[in-house]
């Protein structure tokens, strides 16, 4: 589908400030929300909301369908009276720069354990019934994401393909008994998911209200660790153990001169196909309910996918495997109209891929950072050949920040050398007529200036900040994600020049 002429802010909710040592959804959302309305925003692209497992990574999620109850405001449970005052002695201070997960979550889950067990024995009848619809509308996916994580806790965080052969396997009697025995732990779960939708949904009413939309995001892949793989063992390629024969990833690319190796199993497509690709519709109808719009990450997987023996640790003994196509959107077409899709057409894009973003009219990526470089992709990453059909980024979560691009010495880069940075310096420097603005501001400019449809810019680079704010480093699992702005950081001044680069260019 066609979008309107916009531009907006990438910020994921864990980014944002506040004292429990991960944004959520309180009331610095709803600050940014007004900072956006402000700087003449209408778009805000978030990251996957769903709840994080390796890594602490949005694209290794336990579920396609749950929400992250670590974004679940404590301020908004105490002021519903399921949290008290007393609750919060001992918090501990945490870094304002960075989330430290491992003591978030430590410190934050006993919190939201009381919240459940003081909902249950005095929830109004209301909301209490709230909740019950709540159940009955999420039935298709919520009672096993409840049981998949309250049995994933009892057995010490294990992967499902761990645990005990009955509950691995779902058997009839090991699901009876584990949703008896674990019985509180899942009514705590689904406690949970019904209070980030509630919150959620509160906050995307704001910013409806403001004018502006949520553009959220959809792996092409899930986690081998969750309950879609548990509860859908049919539709992915494992062994009778559970273990993948085949893994995702991509071949050698900007990031990584052996490939990235990904570890997400492979669908079996001819399986999916045959049911109508139902669990694909489910999955894409759950992400409407979270977002106004959607940005497919890995696009290109759809036509031919990057498959990796299971028990390979780096992507270069890969093959490419043709995927199911336009037949996949056609059957999404069919059951929700058009789609308010953004195609992440990056990495090795062929004219098949670019065939069926097409069709659809999906508007394709073009990423500042990688125009002025040896990509192969390079000179359609440039203003002056852009399309109207496009997204625009200065950069995205996967990159560097503009300043820590631009000041790199590219001596950590396995791609590239130290002549093609100076080279790719030097051309960006006469290309977007740098001297004497920062850089930060001189791409944001470009691609708010170009005729692509859609403009977003990393809010790391509004602020101007280098690497030490970068969100991830692809092919690294360690020491991402953690990244977050300080409170005060949005100030009046930024909010008036984004807006005057709004006016300026209609957007």
């Amino acid at each position: 589908m066609r979008f309107p002429r916009a531009s907006g802010i990438l910020l994921h909710p864990t980014c944002l400030p506040g004292p429990c040592g991960v944004g959520d959804f309180g009331s610095e959302a709803f600050a940014f929300v007004d900072f956006l309305r402000d700087a003449g925003q209408k778009l805000w692209q978030v990251l996957p909301l769903n709840p994080t497992g390796y890594g602490d990574s949005p694209f290794q999620c336990f579920s396609a369908h749950a929400g992250n109850h670590l974004l679940i405001s404590l301020d908004k449970l105490e002021e519903q009276g399921v949290l008290e005052a007393a609750d919060f002695q001992g918090q501990p201070v945490f870094p304002q720069d960075n989330v430290d997960f491992g003591r978030v979550i430590e410190w934050k889950t006993p919190l939201l354990k009381k919240a459940a067990l003081r909902f249950f024995s005095s929830a109004s009848v209301q909301d209490r019934r709230s909740f019950d619809d709540f159940c009955t509308a999420n039935a298709s996916w919520l009672p096993d994401f409840a049981l998949f994580m309250a049995c994933k806790e009892e057995q010490g965080g294990a992967a499902w393909n761990a645990w005990p052969d009955d509950i691995a396997r779902r058997t009839p009697a090991g699901v009876t008994s584990a949703s008896a025995r674990l019985k509180e732990a899942v009514l705590a779960v689904q406690y949970w998911q019904f209070e980030f939708f509630r919150q959620w949904q509160d906050l995307r009413s704001y910013a409806a209200k403001a004018g502006i939309r949520v553009v959220g995001d959809v792996p092409i892949y899930v986690a081998l660790d969750s309950a879609d793989v548990w509860t859908n063992r049919e539709y992915f390629c494992l062994s009778d153990e559970g273990q993948p024969l085949t893994i995702a990833g991509v071949p050698p690319d900007y990031f990584s001169a052996t490939g990235q190796c990904w570890g997400n199993p492979i669908y079996q497509w001819e399986q999916l196909k045959q049911t109508g690709y139902r669990w694909w519709i489910d999955r894409f109808r759950a992400a409407l309910h979270l977002y106004d719009a959607v940005r497919i990450d890995h696009f290109r997987g759809f036509e031919a996918y990057w498959e990796i023996p299971g028990h390979e640790t780096t992507a270069l003994n890969g093959r490419w495997v043709k995927g199911p196509g336009a037949e996949l959107f056609a059957a999404l077409e069919r059951e929700f109209g058009d789609l308010p899709i953004i195609a992440e057409n990056l990495g090795v894009i062929t004219p098949e891929v670019e065939s069926i973003r097409e069709q659809f009219q999906f508007p394709g990526m073009a990423i500042l950072q990688f125009a002025f470089g040896k990509d192969p992709q390079g000179p359609s990453f440039r203003p002056h050949n852009y399309s109207r059909e496009l997204a625009a980024y200065t950069g995205t979560h996967d990159n560097d920040t503009t300043v820590g691009w631009w000041s790199s010495s590219g001596a950590n880069d396995s791609t590239r050398t130290l002549e093609d940075v100076v080279e790719e310096r030097a051309f960006a420097r006469a290309y977007l007529n740098v001297e004497g603005a920062p850089i930060h501001w001189a791409m944001i400019r470009a691609i708010l200036a170009s005729i692509a449809d859609l403009a977003i810019v990393p809010l790391q680079d509004v602020l101007g900040l280098g690497s030490e704010a970068r969100m991830n480093l692809p092919g690294t699992s360690k020491g991402n994600w953690r990244w977050r702005f300080r409170q005060g950081a949005l100030t009046e001044e930024l909010s008036k020049r984004l807006r005057e680069l709004v006016v300026l260019y209609d957007r």
